[in-house]
């Protein structure tokens, strides 16, 4: 049967994986000061991190109307359909998903299509939906991609570590943290997400390279990552990126290491010089 596999723009695939015609992207829109930014294939990485510089303001990002989704439903013309969005805790994609899938079953009861919640963003959406890819071209049946994904899910886990959190606490999303948080800029805090989706601290460290080794130490410390893909995922700085995977390679047993670029919306939260791994 055929498929598609139907992600929102926070879900970093390569262009190459892109171009896999089993993956199909819905933009998230970026508002800098008065201008908006679609996060579709005319995303200006350097140009997004010039104007967050430069505005004073905090950037908003807007999920995909549910429109959207259903649009891109109705031109997916296939028998199965995945979706893959980032933490429903984060933002509301995943929630525009779900109404469109409602709306598409009406006129499509014979349709099967359905909805993850990565619980994660950025580098845990690009495993998920390659996940979903894996077992969907084996042939599986639909309900056991959807039961086998749901536990890959489950046991995944992502770590991030940013230059400055400033863009995510005006943004509302380390409310939980803010006692955490200090003006003390050299303190970099390795940060994760709770099996539900939301934001945590897993430590600090004074600089950039300790905290990267403190991320590796955990991952090397999870038995559960031998054999498994790490997907790092940066933010202008691919050679943070090559380091944090040599040091991945000495001290754990990953099958594979893929190594992603943040398109707009991690871009936003991820700011210059971030790094976020899921494995």
């Amino acid at each position: 049967m055929s498929f598609k596999i139907i992600v929102d723009s926070c879900c970093d695939l390569t262009p190459a994986m892109l171009s896999d015609p089993c993956f199909v992207s819905v933009p998230l829109t970026i508002r800098v000061g008065e201008e908006t930014i679609v996060d579709d294939t005319t995303f200006d990485q350097a140009s997004l991190l010039w104007k967050m510089k430069q505005c004073p303001d905090a950037p908003k990002s807007a999920c995909p109307a549910p429109a959207d989704y259903l649009n891109a439903f109705e031109e997916s013309g296939t028998d199965d359909i995945y979706v893959v969005t980032l933490s429903a805790l984060l933002s509301g994609s995943h929630n525009s998903a779900a109404q469109a899938r409602l709306l598409y079953l009406e006129d499509h009861p014979e349709a099967n299509v359905h909805i993850f919640n990565s619980c994660s963003a950025s580098s845990g959406e690009v495993l998920t939906a390659l996940k979903v890819r894996e077992l969907a071209q084996s042939g599986m049946h639909f309900s056991s991609v959807v039961n086998q994904v749901s536990r890959y899910i489950d046991e995944m886990q992502t770590l991030f570590v940013l230059e400055t959190l400033d863009n995510l606490r005006k943004n509302g999303r380390l409310t939980r943290l803010q006692n955490i948080v200090t003006s003390t800029l050299r303190i970099k805090l390795l940060m994760g997400s709770t099996p539900e989706g939301e934001i945590c601290k897993r430590g600090q460290a004074m600089s950039i390279r300790q905290a990267l080794s403190k991320m590796v130490d955990i991952m090397a410390s999870d038995p559960s990552h031998k054999g498994k893909t790490l997907c790092i995922t940066h933010c202008n700085c691919l050679e943070r990126a090559f380091q944090l995977k040599e040091m991945a390679l000495k001290s754990c047993q990953f099958s594979e290491i893929l190594i992603c670029e943040t398109g707009g919306i991690s871009t936003v939260y991820a700011n210059d010089g971030g790094i976020v791994a899921a494995f």
